[in-house]
């Protein structure tokens, strides 16, 4: 069996949260967490581009960095970087034998995330990180990246998603991810709704731990563009006069300022390199325009209901008519939801599906479509390239929405083709 049959065999675990296996698992690596400090990213939406922006950060003020980041576009060595650059596939191999013979030693299999979790923090030991940022999976109480003892930690917006494991409202979701903050830690919190903020920082005083809100104090003046952003800021730290904002969206804005005041907080971060982070990002398939022939493509996750009602309002903004949509999504996602946000920005819809197990059919997604969006003419085609050229055919841009593993498997074919 090659090593990456083990891992990827350790998705039929499924979902397990909990920090006890992890916690034996990095026990049996001697620990490679310790080994360097880490700051954690959590929150519903946000918090990769959190995590992008903080590691750019962080690499430009002269730090060496890990991120690691889920799920990946294309391939997995994606989700964990040293100075920003994925591991090689050797490394990846050589590293999921190390975590399969530790994992050995365990009472049951770790799963899917736990390994690859073990596997990103051994990576950041051998490479001899000064820093890492992680970002967390699933929740934050009982996420394996909890394991790790993150004396700085992000919080990014909260919403509904994966209410399955995580509760079924805003508070119950926000004490899970509020679960990240350790004793004594710095928490930047991203503007939430009151009751969401009074349970962060409830958990944050039980704690002791200090809580920037990540706006107060600051004042900014932002010119939205399509492809980027000018952002004006001044924070209780900094002033830092203009700045190119390399992601797009208005909710980047926030997204923005969370990466800034984290960076404040970092010992010996100077203001060259907080711009940095922010004009030289690089964070595929959010909001991302590539081209297929003349037409103009974006390309966004969207994978839940907050993520499908900010690309709608991008696209009312900047846009400001309705458009074509290839749409896949996740068969364990808010479909319904997803589909009501984003169709009042869809002229049509073909459905169609990543290549994923997790998938929904297309014809199930179609199904739901005519239900919620019964105005909005619907198209299948299971394949994605020739539901792009469908989608196409009705006009520019076409967005392709729903699901990060659609977005990178149509931004791999437009890659490969430019």
């Amino acid at each position: 069996m090659h090593v990456r049959d083990w891992l990827f065999s350790l998705e039929v675990v499924g979902i397990k949260l909990g920090l006890s296996q992890i916690r034996r698992l990095l026990e049996a690596l001697d620990h490679p967490e310790q080994a360097y400090p880490s700051i954690t990213i959590a929150g519903t939406n946000g918090k990769g581009s959190v995590t992008a922006m903080v590691e750019r950060g962080l690499r430009a003020s002269g730090r060496r960095t890990g991120r690691y980041t889920s799920p990946h576009l294309i391939n997995i060595e994606e989700r964990i970087a040293i100075n920003g650059v994925a591991i090689a596939p050797e490394v990846f191999d050589r590293l999921v034998l190390e975590v399969r013979t530790a994992a050995a030693a365990l009472d049951a299999p770790p799963s899917f995330f736990e390994a690859t979790t073990a596997l990103a923090l051994l990576a950041f030991r051998d490479a001899g990180v000064d820093i890492a940022v992680l970002e967390v999976g699933l929740g934050g109480r009982l996420d394996a990246t909890n394991a790790v003892d993150a004396s700085l930690v992000a919080i990014t917006a909260i919403d509904l998603d994966h209410q399955e494991h995580l509760g079924h409202t805003l508070t119950a979701i926000a004490a899970e991810k509020a679960g990240v903050i350790k004793a004594g830690a710095t928490v930047v919190v991203a503007p939430n709704p009151a009751d969401v903020e009074a349970v962060i920082h409830a958990h944050a005083r039980a704690h002791e731990a200090t809580v920037v809100a990540a706006l107060h104090g600051v004042s900014w003046n932002a010119v939205i563009g399509a492809r980027g952003s000018r952002l004006t800021l001044t924070t209780p730290t900094r002033a830092y006069g203009e700045c190119l904002l390399r992601l797009s969206g208005r909710h980047q804005i926030t997204n923005a300022v969370v990466a800034v005041r984290t960076l404040e907080a970092v010992p010996d971060v100077p203001a060259a390199a907080v711009t940095t982070a922010l004009a030289d990002v690089e964070w595929p398939a959010r909001l991302e325009w590539l081209q297929t022939g003349t037409t103009d493509v974006l390309l966004d996750g969207a994978h839940n209901p907050a993520g499908a009602g900010a690309l709608s309002a991008f696209l009312a903004e900047m846009v400001g008519h309705p458009v074509p949509m290839v749409l896949g999504v996740m068969g364990d996602k808010a479909v319904e939801d997803i589909v009501a946000a984003l169709a009042p920005a869809a002229s049509h819809i073909v459905t169609t599906a990543a290549p994923s197990p997790r998938a929904l059919s297309p014809d199930a997604l179609a199904a739901t479509c005519l239900r919620v969006a019964p105005d909005v003419p619907i198209a299948v085609d299971p394949d994605a390239a020739r539901a792009l050229a469908t989608a196409a055919a009705h006009g520019a841009p076409v967005v392709v929405a729903g699901s990060l593993y659609l977005a990178g498997h149509v931004r791999q074919a437009l890659t490969r083709r430019a």
